[in-house]
């Protein structure tokens, strides 16, 4: 039996490649991690944005680099014209007296002005960090707090792609009426099931561990990644299936996967900013918990009872969403 599911799961494997579609949403964690690598701010990085005339003064361009983002202009002129711009970028100009004079447009906020100010003035005084009292200390977090939620919605996101590769592969099976065979085959339906399902666990599993790579989350438990990974699939293969049976069309049922996106950005939007008395309000959706556990698994806070209680909601969950739609895959499969 076993041998017979993974026959099913290879033959899925080697049509998912050679479909453009599915190759797509096979490759898509990949296209996510370049994107988030791209997008997300470091940890360190600032917001503050300066402009100094090239060449003018070189150690005060290296100190500025320091603590902000530095453009090198030509002359004044290009610096005026820069600094007139809808960006909140601050110029850094000499006045011809050994001195330095801040350009600014007069919409910027109050903080970015006086944080140049600041700079201009420690430079002055030949202030660095090491000059100053304060002690730096930190949690071992290498990470933006916007990275981390970025790459916790991806890797839902990839859950749900995993789904979607089984309703194309259903779809497709019913186009060459090969689905009907397995009343002909010695594979049960359950084998059937299994054999289907694992493309649907196994693109979401894959692709999510070389985002998780990618992304720089390389020391986090991916044993935790994995069962918070594996009980997300769930809700997503058992649509999967549902879409595949009831649609003909290969686009109808991708259109129809996408049922699947309000209660995930739904759930994800409440649990970051609805108060904690709105909470219960998403408890039933699966979604919400996997968000819950990924965001303990991404900061590698969570024991494994954590993770397991979380998982554990997501597959109680799914088994009772299995237990509504059993009887129509097992009709549509007849």
């Amino acid at each position: 039996m076993i041998r017979k599911i993974f026959l099913i799961f290879k033959r899925d494997l080697k049509v998912s490649v050679r479909n453009f579609i599915t190759l797509y949403i096979i490759v898509v964690p990949i296209i996510f991690a370049v994107i988030i690598n791209v997008f997300s701010p470091g940890i360190n990085d600032t917001t503050v944005e300066i402009v100094l005339i090239e060449g003018e003064n070189v150690e005060q361009g290296e100190y500025f680099e320091q603590f902000a983002k530095v453009e090198f202009l030509n002359d004044l002129d290009e610096m005026e014209e820069r600094v007139k711009k809808r960006d909140n970028i601050i110029g850094v100009a000499p006045d011809g007296n050994n001195e330095y004079f801040i350009l600014s447009q007069g919409n910027e906020p109050t903080y970015v002005v006086d944080y140049v100010k600041n700079l201009v003035t420690f430079d002055h005084y030949d202030i660095s960090v090491e000059d100053s009292q304060a002690e730096i200390v930190d949690y071992g977090r290498d990470i933006s707090p916007l990275k981390r939620l970025m790459v916790n919605v991806a890797t839902i996101f990839t859950s749900v792609l995993g789904g979607m590769i089984i309703a194309l592969n259903i779809v497709e099976e019913k186009t060459d009426n090969t689905i009907s065979a397995i009343n002909l085959s010695p594979v049960s339906r359950l084998g059937f099931i299994a054999g289907k399902s694992l493309i649907g666990v196994f693109v979401p599993v894959v692709g999510t561990f070389l985002m998780l790579f990618i992304t720089g989350f390389r020391d986090i438990n991916y044993f935790h990644a994995f069962l918070m990974v594996v009980t997300s699939c769930i809700i997503s293969i058992m649509v999967g299936f549902i879409e595949g049976i009831n649609n003909d069309d290969v686009m109808n049922a991708a259109g129809n996967m996408k049922m699947l996106f309000l209660p995930l950005f739904g759930s994800i939007a409440g649990a970051e900013l609805l108060a904690d008395k709105w909470q219960p309000l998403f408890y039933w959706v699966p979604f919400y918990w996997t968000y819950k556990g990924n965001n303990l698994v991404l900061s590698n806070s969570g024991s494994l009872i954590d993770i397991m209680k979380y998982s554990g909601i997501v597959l109680v969950i799914s088994m009772i969403v299995f237990i509504v739609l059993a009887p129509r895959i097992r009709k549509g499969l007849e």
